[in-house]
């Protein structure tokens, strides 16, 4: 395996892209806009900065891994020539449909196809494939080049080679790998998802404020980051959509998304991405500052 496509430049895809380039493989990061592409690249070069800065690489090995990443905004051209295609698109089923259908029509005989979804069902994505048993998931972890776990997913129809492939890929480039089935929210979210929607129903109902319940988890459950906090960071738009997928597939209530955590959404108060969620975050994450919504 020699060559990696990576379809989606946002956090996951540009964490994806940086960490593949930076253990010597040649990446093609594809994605619509042009200017997502060029903020990819400078993302991808600022986080190669600070692990120069760290000591953790040299300035040789950041160079040679930017040069290793070319740039496309045509799907077939950046799949041709592919060995493996990791989808790092949004979180949303017709989305990631439409670019399987895609990449099983361009992407070589023997190029695999995963998929970095956090709890969408791999056996629905192969299904708009004529290749389901070379389709799996790779569910990374955000910050990408810090976090070590890969949870690997496997299709109903994925087969033992693809999954060993994908696990020996996976130590590689630095990772540890933890194999899951084909259910929705696999493991990590099926047991972080349920536990961040108790903490936001928590607030819900004044059973203690933002602060007081990310520092009982952090202090006395030896959290490194508080639920809350956690949600902020991955998206509030994110966690509704996997808690979503969840009740959909199980339809336990206790899935359901708490309706403060709708209306925030529905509010466009998503976390970090948007500046505000529970915290503020328009000065950085240095200090946080609970959201005025809440203090």
């Amino acid at each position: 395996m020699q060559k990696v496509g990576v379809i989606g430049s946002g956090t996951m895809g540009n964490g994806i892209a940086h960490v593949f380039a930076q253990n010597g493989y040649q990446v093609n990061l594809i994605d619509i806009k042009t200017e997502a592409l060029e903020r990819a690249l400078a993302t991808i070069s600022k986080n190669l900065d600070r692990q120069v800065a760290k000591g953790k690489i040299d300035e040789q090995t950041k160079t040679d891994a930017l040069a290793r990443i070319t740039t496309f905004t045509n799907v077939v051209d950046g799949v041709s020539e592919c060995d493996l295609v990791v989808e790092a698109a949004t979180e949303r089923l017709d989305l990631k449909m439409k670019i399987f259908k895609e990449i099983d029509a361009a992407a070589p005989e023997n190029c695999i196809l995963a998929t970095n979804t956090s709890s969408i069902s791999i056996t629905e994505l192969a299904s708009a494939t004529n290749r389901p048993d070379k389709v799996i998931g790779m569910h990374f972890m955000n910050p990408v080049p810090v976090m070590k776990l890969v949870e690997i997913i496997n299709g109903y129809s994925t087969s033992a080679e693809v999954t060993q492939t994908i696990e020996d890929l996976s130590k590689k480039i630095g990772k540890v790998p933890a194999m899951a089935n084909d259910y929705p929210g696999f493991i990590a979210n099926r047991i972080l998802m349920p536990m961040i929607n108790e903490a936001i129903y928590t607030l819900f109902e004044g059973v203690g404020g933002v602060k007081e319940i990310d520092t009982v988890m952090k202090l006395g459950m030896a959290h490194p980051m508080g639920p809350l906090q956690l949600a902020d960071f991955i998206g509030l738009d994110v966690c509704k959509a996997i808690l979503d997928v969840l009740y959909d597939g199980f339809g336990n209530p206790k899935y359901a998304p708490c309706p403060l955590l709708v209306n925030m959404v529905n509010a466009n108060k998503l976390g970090v991405k948007s500046g505000e969620g529970f915290y503020s975050w328009t000065h950085g994450t240095k200090d946080l500052v609970v959201s005025k919504s809440f203090s």
